[in-house]
């Protein structure tokens, strides 16, 4: 099926913003899914219709016996019906003009079955036919909490309660989806709960696309397993951020199963997370690292707007929770700067000796338990213009205590138009207070300080990310392209040192002898020392094979060299091609970098860079993007790795030439990018640098197999 490009909220909005439903297939069986799904648009503010041929009343829903005989054309169908009755009413109800079905039935793609995922095609095919968007099939359902349209067979909806807020919930699972939404058993609230399951048509790229244009939806969340095209989530992506909606996301399947082992060493650094890791970066998504992080930081985002500052204070009843307070703070990198003059004089004139008035403040038992002291302590930290945020450590919950802090914290975050953060240590979970926090529009609470202060960091990542930047048009690879076409099916190492060279990637020079003779007299005219290695695509890694020798000074060493590599070169199996020696000058020792490339089956090529040579596979300390990158990128991607400082200048050693590897960085990804539909792979490896120069050794290039 042909690309597209993410529904818009125009598109969507009679699927998930219906003023008419209709139920297919809705029984007298008050257990069936037709029933459950009547149940949960009791309290919808349109209309609702049954559809069974016998017509009538069932469970309070008038029935009328066919999609064609309905009083108006509905804006959604819900579909509970066997899988082999749903294609047939499908196609009733794209004849009819419905806007929208949600297909409850199994037994489609998710089998694996050739003609299943054939009749999956078809109802995705049909409903775009007549611009009527299917959900599922193997669906759950969606709910708009907005107007009480609970289209799911959730056994809980209409019985919990069904507090509306900002925040939206968008799965692929809808187990997942209502383990969410379960939160307003605890006091919390969502505007929709929207599941794809099979994602046959409408997903959940679709869905935040929706939710970027819903006025009242200001944070999305989204947990995915996995997904056909990641450039439908960027799109969707740049569409909430365009509109200046966080979209917290979970990615589920992240595994080293997933990671593809390559030939080349890039290989080894780049994975499916690492591609969506830089997918997020692109567009401003924040990632969640565990389910239970989703929520809390959707909740704290939608009550936080954007920081004032970027430093964090933090106060408590208990020296400990202080001293945790730092630990997980340093673990996030959440800077806790100390109060201001003026503020920690207010602090000194309350705190007693034997607290801390500092940040942060261990304000002590007895200031705590004093209400007028304690808000004086909290007032003067959300006061100070180096915080953007005040964490508050409960460590432990007291019935006369805790809900009388809860309703004081709240009115001083709003005051002060900081977000207050409750850090909810104790295991009484839903003790006095929880429920009235969780429910407040200024305060944030948080069941772990760990979670809190990764929320913390996200919060300060998502505020400093500008736009998505975008890189030159890289007119260079054309004449790369060029020689990648006119070069074998496999190419040699030399061929792809030209590529690379005609990409703007610096390349040590080399030649190709075929005979010991012509290799003396090419090391005789390159100048000692110089490095042999045997040419042939059929050997990727030629220091694993034992056909490469470094730092040969003189025609001697070259002479026994040209014997032992040809000799290697012999004993590989299945016998190589071997397509001569190169003859290349020793190029002075520096740091090493390895900057490769491959197709993400999701988001399609990538750049990464990481420590080269053997360090490569030892280390794996590497940075990763979507190609092309701009310089600006390319920088950024040397900054995150660990080995950064080396290149800096480590205790005064010269830095590297970090210009020359930003250039090749950009190249790469450009060439990596300008032929996604011929490179598979490319390995730039090892790159020596050192100051003024970065210079490429060896390569390979992999051709996509067509």
């Amino acid at each position: 099926m042909a690309r597209r490009a993410v529904y818009s909220h125009a598109q969507m909005r009679r699927l998930v913003a219906p003023r008419s439903v209709a139920i297919v297939g809705l029984s007298r069986n008050p257990a069936s899914y037709g029933a459950r799904t009547a149940a949960n648009l009791a309290r919808f503010d349109g209309r609702t219709y049954g559809v069974n041929p016998a017509g009538g009343t069932l469970h309070g829903v008038e029935c009328f016996a066919s999609i064609d005989e309905l009083p108006e054309v509905v804006d959604c169908a819900v579909l509970a019906l066997p899988a082999d009755a749903v294609a047939g009413v499908v196609e009733r109800c794209a004849a009819a003009g419905v806007g929208g079905c949600i297909i409850y039935a199994s037994g489609f793609a998710e089998t694996g079955d050739a003609d299943k995922i054939a009749l999956q095609h078809r109802l995705a095919a049909i409903g775009r036919a007549a611009d009527m968007r299917i959900v599922g099939p193997n669906a759950f359902g969606l709910i708009n909490n907005l107007s009480k349209a609970g289209m799911s067979f959730s056994g809980r909806y209409g019985a919990a309660p069904q507090r509306t807020g900002p925040v939206g919930i968008v799965s692929q699972s809808g187990g997942l989806a209502q383990a969410l939404a379960q939160v307003t058993e605890r006091g919390g609230s969502y505007s929709h709960f929207l599941a794809a399951g099979n994602s046959a048509d409408v997903d959940v790229c679709d869905y935040v696309s929706y939710l970027a244009g819903d006025a009242d939806c200001r944070v999305i969340t989204c947990i995915a397993e996995g997904l056909a095209d990641g450039e439908r989530l960027l799109e969707a992506g740049e569409a909430a951020r365009a509109a200046g909606k966080p979209v917290i996301m979970y990615k589920i399947a992240t595994g080293s199963a997933g990671a593809r082992a390559a030939m080349s060493h890039t290989g080894t650094l780049a994975g499916s997370n690492a591609a969506f890791d830089a997918a997020y970066r692109r567009v401003g998504i924040v990632r969640a690292d565990n389910i239970e992080d989703v929520y809390p930081m959707a909740a704290f985002f939608a009550k936080a707007g954007r920081p004032k500052a970027a430093g964090v204070a933090a106060v408590a009843a208990s020296g400990g929770a202080c001293v945790i307070t730092l630990d997980k703070a340093e673990a996030a990198g959440v800077d806790m700067p100390k109060p201001a003059p003026a503020t920690r004089a207010v602090l000194e004139s309350i705190v007693p000796a034997y607290g801390a008035p500092t940040n942060p403040c261990d304000i002590t038992a007895p200031v705590a338990a004093d209400g007028a002291a304690y808000a004086a302590c909290v007032e003067a930290l959300l006061a100070d213009p180096a915080y953007g945020a005040l964490v508050v450590m409960a460590p432990s919950i007291s019935e006369a205590m805790t809900p009388r802090n809860v309703a004081m914290f709240a009115p001083l975050a709003k005051a002060a138009g900081k977000p207050v953060c409750l850090s909810w240590m104790s295991e009484w979970r839903d003790g006095p207070g929880a429920t009235a926090c969780e429910a407040d529009p200024h305060v944030a609470l948080f069941p772990s300080t760990a979670q809190c202060f990764r929320t913390l960091r996200a919060w300060h990542d998502w505020a400093a990310a500008g736009p998505a930047l975008r890189s030159r048009d890289g007119a260079s690879s054309a004449a790369a392209l060029a020689l990648l076409d006119a070069a074998g099916e496999r190419l040699t190492e030399r061929e792809a040192k030209a590529v690379l060279a005609a990409a703007g990637v610096p390349v040590a020079s080399d030649v190709v002898v075929r005979e010991v003779g012509a290799a003396v007299a090419a090391a005789d005219a390159l100048g000692y020392p110089v490095v042999l290695k045997v040419e042939s695509p059929d050997i990727p890694h030629k220091t694993d094979a034992g056909v490469v020798r470094l730092g040969l000074g003189d025609a001697a060493a070259v002479r026994a060299a040209f014997a032992e590599i040809m000799a290697a070169a012999a004993r590989v199996e299945p016998a190589p091609h071997i397509a001569g020696v190169l003859v290349q000058p020793m190029v002075a020792a520096g740091l090493e970098l390895v900057v490769g490339a491959q197709n993400d089956p999701t988001f399609g090529p990538m750049v990464v860079v990481g420590l080269g040579g053997i360090m490569v596979e030892l280390l794996r300390d590497s940075a990763a993007e979507l190609a092309p990158v701009t310089p600006a990128q390319a920088a950024a991607m040397l900054r995150r790795l660990s080995g950064y400082p080396l290149l800096a200048g480590f205790r005064g050693s010269a830095p590297a030439d970090l210009a020359a590897v930003e250039r090749i960085i950009v190249a790469v990804s450009e060439l990596a990018a300008a032929g996604a539909d011929r490179i598979a792979e490319i390995d730039v490896n090892p790159i020596i640098c050192g100051p003024g120069r970065a210079i490429a050794v060896d390569a390979l290039i992999v051709r996509r197999s067509s």
